[in-house]
């Protein structure tokens, strides 16, 4: 092996973000960290949690939450629009409640 053309070697290993799990492994470059990895990803643990690290989940949401107002806001609106309303009959109308 010549001297000075190789890379530098770390068996510093690899940190998960996450749950904290060290692996030692070499590698070229040093302090390695991953997001997720088996110790706490969902698939693996079997637990339903959501890893969301960018607020990606909270506005989904949110605009869910809207969507779902304004859709009842329309189902209203609709419902109110084909209930018949109650009409006065002309007679009562213009002579009052005696016109039975």
């Amino acid at each position: 092996m010549k001297p000075g053309i190789h890379p530098k070697y770390y068996t510093d290993g690899i940190v998960c973000a996450t749950c904290g799990t060290v692996w030692k492994i070499g590698s070229t470059r040093p302090n390695l960290r991953v997001e997720i990895c088996a110790n706490c990803h969902p698939f693996y643990t079997g637990e339903q949690r959501i890893v969301d690290t960018a607020g990606q989940v909270d506005r989904f949401m949110r605009r869910l939450n809207v969507a779902q107002e304004r859709q009842s806001e329309l189902e209203a609106r609709r419902s109110s629009r084909t209930q018949p309303t109650k009409k006065k009959s002309l007679l009562k109308e213009i002579y009052g409640e005696e016109a039975e």
